[in-house]
């Protein structure tokens, strides 16, 4: 087989083999990183890294792969070192050697740590950059410690264009670990006014669990952009391309962010095949690679709530039973919603009720990761994190610095919608939320993650719930005993030992 290859003497193309290719890159200098693992995100990972002018050692399990990633570089090839086996992986890097490793989550992860270890030396890194459950990297980062060796676990965020020209990276694992490739790592990373968009959040799995809560926020920021356009679609029979301008506008708002942003852009696309929107084209299926289930898992058990993150992920759920859904349609067709429509919604209430569900759906982020940080004993920045998520990751948006000002100055009892820089914002968008809830149910639309948010935020702005009566059910038929308003624990009703 042959392929084109663009050599560094300028236009000039030759036709080469792949092993012609290994062998001319692999008499270059030593390599600072190896990656392993050239699909999509691996491959545009290894580019950015060849770009920002640091050699990059590369390998695949299918070797063909190898040939054709080079072939496809063009002048970075000349950055890159084609290793057609782990240990010539190994051998082309310089000392303390630290491996990237771009592969899908869980077995094969460990499949190609096997594979490296006997290989590495004392004081060699291996670094996961994938989309790994962080008690995965608590466990190999034991483990390979114990050995002498030094693991990372690296959230990367942004896709497969963040990876090529500039991700938001969080980076778990001992710091004096990622200070040998700190500068690899901030030259890659997305920058916000020349800030980049990286930094050490702790040590072991903290870097993979803020990347998990940060998909976490995704979906349910997603869920609440799509709840909209349920709206204005289904109540407001407003076309797909009406919508995308509407999302277009906000996004020059205080909405500003990288999903509103894409939103108002596919909304306004239409199908080459049958010119129709695209959008309409599309199967109301939705996947998921697990984080977003990880962010609820990990939220129950460390007793906090991620309500909107938990009512998106199951509305993702519930989107895979298309063809229930479809009878579901006609069977419970007399359950159909009684309300007069949702006319009187204005964009201005949609606006506004988006903004207090997202400002909502971060809190309940910041508190997870506060949780975490606490059971984990990795004194976690909040403000950095906020920082860092500015630029380059799914979830940026325009609220972000004001985050970041919130944690650094100091958020009463520890929630973002205490901060000051977000009161003013609830409260005035609070009623809108609640037209946007009340019609939409009174209407028969579904909007999970909005009733989510507001349940939330009506819950943390009452001091007196109704628990009462739940630790009052408890001592009943449990006898789990509770506190009393005038002082003192493990108290019992008068009903003990009465039925």
């Amino acid at each position: 087989m042959v392929m084109t290859v663009l050599l560094a003497s300028g236009d000039q193309r030759h036709k080469l083999s792949p092993t012609f290719q290994i062998k001319r890159n692999s008499r270059m200098t030593e390599a600072r990183i190896g990656l392993v693992g050239l699909a999509v995100m691996g491959a545009n990972l290894a580019l950015n890294i060849a770009e920002k002018g640091f050699p990059v050692a590369v390998y695949n399990r299918t070797e063909s792969r190898i040939g054709e990633f080079i072939g496809e570089a063009g002048d970075l090839a000349r950055k890159l070192v084609p290793c057609e086996t782990p240990e010539k992986l190994v051998a082309s890097l310089s000392r303390p050697r630290a491996i990237i490793i771009m592969v899908k989550a869980g077995a094969p992860v460990d499949a190609v740590i096997s594979q490296l270890q006997p290989l590495l030396d004392a004081g060699d890194m291996i670094i996961d950059a994938g989309n790994a459950n962080f008690h995965d990297t608590r466990r190999r980062e034991e483990a390979l410690r114990s050995l002498g060796l030094s693991f990372i676990g690296m959230g990367v965020s942004g896709g497969e264009e963040g990876a090529r020209y500039g991700p938001s990276i969080m980076v778990g694992g001992q710091a004096n670990s990622y200070g040998v490739i700190r500068d690899i790592i901030e030259a890659i990373a997305a920058k916000y006014q020349g800030d980049p968009c990286a930094a050490h959040m702790g040590p072991d799995g903290a870097g993979h669990f803020v990347k998990t809560v940060h998909n976490g926020i995704e979906y349910a920021d997603m869920q609440m952009i799509a709840e909209v356009y349920g709206i204005m679609r289904d109540g407001q029979s407003r076309s797909a391309t009406e919508i995308g301008k509407v999302f277009e506008l906000w996004n020059d708002g205080p909405l500003r962010s990288y999903l509103v942003e894409i939103s108002g852009k596919v909304l306004q696309e239409r199908d080459p095949a049958t010119g129709k929107p695209m959008v309409e084209m599309i199967v109301d299926k939705a996947g998921q690679k697990g984080t977003g289930r990880w962010t609820v898992i990990e939220a129950l058990g460390l007793g906090q709530s991620a309500s909107t993150i938990e009512a998106a992920v199951g509305a993702r759920s519930w989107s895979a039973d298309k063809i229930a859904r479809k009878d579901g349609e006609d069977i419970l067709r007399d359950a159909a919603a009684s309300g007069d429509g949702v006319a009187g919604i204005g964009d201005d209430d949609l606006e506004l009720a988006l903004l207090a569900a997202k400002i909502i759906a971060y809190a309940q982020g910041f508190d997870l990761l506060a949780a975490a940080s606490s059971e984990y004993k990795w004194s976690l920045d909040m403000a950095r994190i906020a920082e860092v998520w500015r630029e380059g990751c799914i979830i940026r948006s325009a609220m972000l610095n004001d985050m970041a000002s919130a944690a650094r100055t100091g958020m009463p009892h520890g929630q973002l919608i205490f901060a000051p820089e977000f009161v003013g914002r609830l409260t005035s968008a609070s009623d809108a939320l609640r037209r946007v809830v009340a019609a939409a149910a009174i209407n028969g639309l579904p909007v999970p993650a909005f009733s989510a948010a507001l349940a939330y935020f009506d819950t943390m702005r009452r001091g007196r719930g109704t628990t009462d009566l739940i630790q009052a059910q408890r001592d009943f038929f449990g006898a789990h005993g509770f506190e009393r308003t005038d002082g003192g624990t493990g108290h019992h009703g008068p009903w003990a030992g009465a039925f």
